[in-house]
């Protein structure tokens, strides 16, 4: 068990003995860092949240994006915090599970950070171009059999959880795939629609959806925790037998290291309060993102699991940020 998981779950435990949301908010707004640029989902669904516990508080939540890095500048910036309950950041939590595995971070993710509460999972989907006649999991990596070395799966990035996933599929299925790295998804997007390439993994979103009924792009599989509802029809790479592939992004709400007991109890039950509010919610369900919510300890557990199984596969295939 991690230093990062032990502290999590003792804070979680005594503040479980707490009354939640009955103690008064110090007469200060709240800082909430994005790591992510302003107007994308990330950016919506923080301003979303933090107008609904502005409301539970009884003070203003304001958004502040620190942009770069994939997330690492926005969470140095959390890390250098104090530790009051007044700056916290809504993330992924790729920055304390990939970004470390992949090279030196300005901060410690075990020490830094205390993980407050699960808000959404980002599914990550796997679709083929018309550069390839297949229609299901099963045709694509036949495909690849018959054909090594010749399928090309473009990712959003060296060390993204696109390319996780493509590591973890291509070493359980034992076949070989032709990596095609990009600098974000953009130009991605346009490469496959021009069928540049023949699959592609890449975050759910809602042009992707009009893209696949258009049939532009096939859906061949999905990293989630369970099927889309826009696509239900299409499996999560679990089902299909590949578990430890079936990569996510999940996001949450972390606070600076050693936040006070009664603090993280209190902010957990803002966060999971407003993850109740139906504006909230939709805001996240019209980008295909799936609400979570709990406890702080399930999120702690959860960064933990998935930071030793990260960190396995990074090692595994030698993957370097580039």
């Amino acid at each position: 068990m991690t230093h990062l998981t032990r502290r999590a779950l003792l804070a979680a435990a005594a503040a479980a003995t707490l009354p939640a949301r009955a103690q008064p908010w110090p007469p200060r707004p709240v800082r909430l860092i994005v790591p992510y640029p302003a107007g994308g989902i990330s950016d919506l669904v923080a301003r979303a949240l933090g107008q609904r516990m502005a409301a539970g508080l009884g003070q203003p939540v304001v958004v502040e994006n620190r942009a770069g890095a994939s997330g690492t500048i926005g969470m140095e910036a959390l890390a250098k915090a104090p530790a009051d309950g007044l700056t916290l950041a809504f993330s992924a939590i790729s920055p304390l599970v990939l970004s470390p595995a992949l090279g030196k971070v300005g901060y410690d993710p075990a020490a830094d950070f205390t993980p407050v509460a699960s808000v959404m999972v980002s599914p990550i989907l796997l679709l083929a171009t018309n550069a390839m006649a297949v229609r299901d999991f099963r045709e694509f990596l036949q495909r690849a059999r018959d054909w090594p070395d010749t399928v090309r799966w473009a990712t959003s990035g060296p060390g993204s959880l696109g390319h996780l996933m493509l590591e973890e599929v291509q070493a359980t299925a034992k076949v070989r795939f032709v990596h095609i790295p990009y600098k974000g998804g953009g130009q991605q997007i346009n490469d496959a629609l021009g069928a540049q390439f023949e699959v592609l993994s890449v975050n759910a979103a809602p042009a992707l959806i009009d893209y696949i009924k258009a049939g532009r792009l096939r859906p061949l599989a999905v990293g989630a925790p369970r099927r889309l509802e826009t696509l239900p029809q299409v499996p999560t790479l679990a089902e299909l037998g590949f578990a430890r592939a079936n990569f996510a992004s999940h996001f949450g709400i972390f606070a600076p290291g050693n936040l006070p007991l009664r603090l993280l109890d209190r902010i957990n039950s803002e966060v999971n309060a407003a993850l109740e509010d139906p504006k909230v919610r939709a805001r996240m369900l019209a980008a295909e993102n799936v609400p979570t919510g709990g406890t702080a300890r399930d999120f702690a557990l959860q960064i933990a699991a998935e930071a030793g199984s990260t960190l396995a596969i990074v090692r595994s295939v030698g993957i370097r940020a580039e």
